[in-house]
């Protein structure tokens, strides 16, 4: 037995069908966003509705492709320009007390495209501790299947 683990531990694997992958017969796509840095207005204490702090965002997307690209032509896809301009206008849009609530509004936001199936968003403050590079939340929310 290897060191640390508990006897009576068991692995718990999910069946094939319910985990999305980018290559499972080619009809998932992952579109992402990474490490967007931006200034917004957030924060639940007094001296951080003064002035907006440095946030990173990660937006991580499983899409359905459906027919996939066609001809080469970028309306046929999800668009990472979308994401990115939404996000910045999300940020932008007054004061949000919590990250837990920046998240879901963002992913909101990503959701509201019917094509995409899988999002997780991570929200980190960056200039809260001094000896913490960040912190934040990560949360995964899904697309009821259509």
């Amino acid at each position: 037995m290897t060191a640390g683990l508990k006897q009576d531990a068991k692995i718990t694997t999910l069946p094939f069908a319910d985990v999305p992958h980018a290559d499972r017969a080619g009809n998932l796509r992952r579109v992402f966003v990474r490490d967007m840095i931006i200034h917004t207005s957030i924060g639940v204490y007094e001296h951080e509705k003064e002035a907006p702090q440095r946030v990173r965002i990660n937006l991580d997307l499983a899409v359905l492709e459906g027919e996939g690209v066609q001809n080469d032509d970028i309306t046929t896809v999800l668009s990472y320009e979308d994401l990115v301009v939404g996000t910045r206008r999300i940020c932008q849009d007054g004061h949000t007390n919590l990250v837990e609530t920046l998240g879901e509004k963002l992913a909101d936001m990503c959701l509201a495209d019917p094509r995409v199936r899988k999002v997780i968003v991570r929200v980190e403050k960056l200039d809260v501790f001094e000896d913490a590079a960040a912190v934040g939340v990560e949360i995964e929310r899904h697309n009821i299947a259509r």
